[in-house]
């Protein structure tokens, strides 16, 4: 007697066959079609008229937008009559304009230069996230000693009595150029003004100019390869990408003529595009090659570009789109423009900036395959459902090792952070400053980044008081923090009067202060 096999069970065992194969193909027995969840191409003669739509996306020769420069990827794309003409474009402003003169259909840019562009164009999916791609490097050849922002100010008057000032490279236009404009406006030692900029076009000039002994560089901002080849060579990486993790995000725009005329274009593009990232889920052998050739690299450059960057599957980004998670990323990259001078405003709707409307049957898609792949092999469900960086627990780390940490530096208090005299009761206006400060420390990354709030006095009274009522503050000050859903690892720390400002005298007011330090962990 032969037993009755579940068709369910039978579609289970195929696709988890057809996972070790490499190709996924989900038959649907209602409508006959076949929709490729998980690499392969396409049966010949699925594709809906014939005819070959030419897009023409512009960009340029980043790693993260490698897969639409892809042979493979071109070829999955003809099943639903389409073709990318990819374009490289370096100069932001004109790719945009070239998006409004209707000589480009989409454009695939930062989060960042969109914003400040305002392309005729709305965000229709999101490619990726970069998470330690780009970093600032200190500790250069000719300032061996700048180890920390914090050790920025001292630098700099020494550097201005010797008639010089300090150096910073960066590509412009670019990651590292917004990452420069995140120290601007965060961190309180670091103005960009102070600098001498040199732009350069590549990140591999900017970290010749800071290993060079005869360049006044003391700072550059790099992206990989490069970071790593820094790491290696002794220089410090005080911020990356990975500490601020949705600082620097990766999108694919479509004109608003596009969006109109040709939407199901739209959403066979993200639907094959998006299918290609979940086989590069699966098997990242496959991106590391694409990416290795694409950027004429080395299989271990590759590798470092990979470990750098987080691909969105469609999954996740149509959670991002649908949440408020990216309306959220929108008003904070605004918000650093805006205090950096190169906006005017944060937008008042950021979700009239971008649509989800073309995401549905690449999310569907994927949300099918993360159910039918969970029992065998979750790691690779949440890998596809975007879970990865979420599902990682907070390192338990001992007020000691914060202590010690490596020094990133101080935030920007933005306002005033003052206590009743001679108690630790917060004011009403400390209040409204600590709130939006606790937003600002939201922005990095709880996993690798820990804070130190600092409490000093000025010196009146004893030195036992003192050191007391500066730890009482500072633990106000933490516990404030928490109220406002601060994850992160934090430490209070009271200093008393033993730390006065430079050239200020002890007795002074302005002594009373509560710094807000942030430190790496990992």
């Amino acid at each position: 007697m032969r037993k009755r096999l579940d068709p369910v069970l039978i579609l289970t065992l195929g696709i988890t066959v057809a996972l070790m194969a490499g190709s996924v193909w989900l038959i649907s027995q209602a409508s006959g079609n076949f929709t490729a969840l998980f690499g392969g191409t396409a049966p010949a003669g699925s594709d809906r008229t014939g005819k070959i739509d030419d897009l023409t996306l512009l960009g340029d020769t980043f790693s993260g937008y490698s897969t639409f420069r892809n042979a493979d990827f071109q070829e999955a794309l003809k099943v639903s009559g389409l073709r990318i003409k990819y374009g490289d474009e370096f100069d932001q402003a004109k790719r945009a304009e070239l998006l409004n003169q209707g000589k480009a259909d989409l454009i695939v840019t930062t989060l960042d230069q969109f914003i400040k562009q305002q392309p005729q164009g709305k965000i229709i999916g999101l490619i990726d996230r970069t998470a330690g791609a780009d970093a600032v490097v200190l500790n250069s050849k000719q300032y061996p000693s700048l180890k920390s922002l914090l050790d920025l100010n001292t630098l700099m008057q020494q550097t201005k009595a010797k008639g010089q000032s300090l150096g910073i490279a960066f590509a412009g236009d670019t990651p590292s150029e917004y990452l420069a404009l995140v120290l601007d406006t965060k961190f309180d030692a670091f103005n960009l003004s102070d600098f001498t900029i040199t732009r350069v076009a590549d990140a591999s000039e900017a970290l010749k100019l800071m290993q060079d002994p005869k360049q006044n560089v003391a700072i550059a901002v790099l992206w990989e390869p490069f970071v790593t080849q820094a790491r290696q060579q002794g220089q410090t990486v005080v911020l990356s990408s990975k500490d601020a993790p949705g600082a620097i995000v990766d999108v694919l725009v479509a004109s608003d003529r596009l969006i109109q005329s040709q939407p199901q274009a739209l959403s066979d593009l993200l639907e094959t595009y998006y299918r290609r990232i979940d086989a590069n889920m699966r098997d990242s052998t496959q991106l590391q090659q694409q990416i290795a050739d694409d950027g004429k690299l080395s299989v271990n450059d590759a590798a470092a570009v990979m470990q750098g960057i987080e691909f969105f599957t469609a999954t996740e980004a149509q959670n991002w789109l649908k949440d408020g998670t990216l309306e959220r990323r929108i008003a904070s990259t605004a918000a650093v423009l805006v205090l950096a001078g190169r906006l005017d405003r944060v937008p008042e709707k950021p979700s009239l900036l971008f649509t989800n409307q073309f995401l549905t049957k690449a999310a569907n898609n994927t949300q099918t395959l993360v159910e039918l792949v969970r029992a065998d092999n979750p790691e690779l469900a949440d890998r596809l459902a975007g879970k990865t960086t979420t599902l990682q627990a907070l390192p338990k780390v001992q007020a000691t090792q914060i202590q010690a940490g490596q020094d990133i530096g101080n935030l920007q208090v933005r306002g005033e952070v003052s206590f009743a005299v001679g108690s630790a009761q917060l004011t009403e206006q400390s209040s409204k400053t600590l709130e939006n400060l606790s937003q600002e420390i939201k922005e990095f990354n709880d996993k690798t980044v820990a804070v130190r709030v600092i409490g000093h006095t000025s010196q009146t009274g004893t030195a036992s008081v003192n050191q007391a009522l500066s730890q009482q503050r500072a633990q106000v000050v933490v516990d404030f923090l928490r109220r406002m859903g601060v994850q992160h690892n934090i430490v209070a720390e009271g200093k008393g009067f033993s730390q006065p400002l430079a050239n200020i005298p002890p007795q002074d007011a302005r002594n009373q202060r509560t710094e807000i330090r942030l430190v790496r962990i990992q």
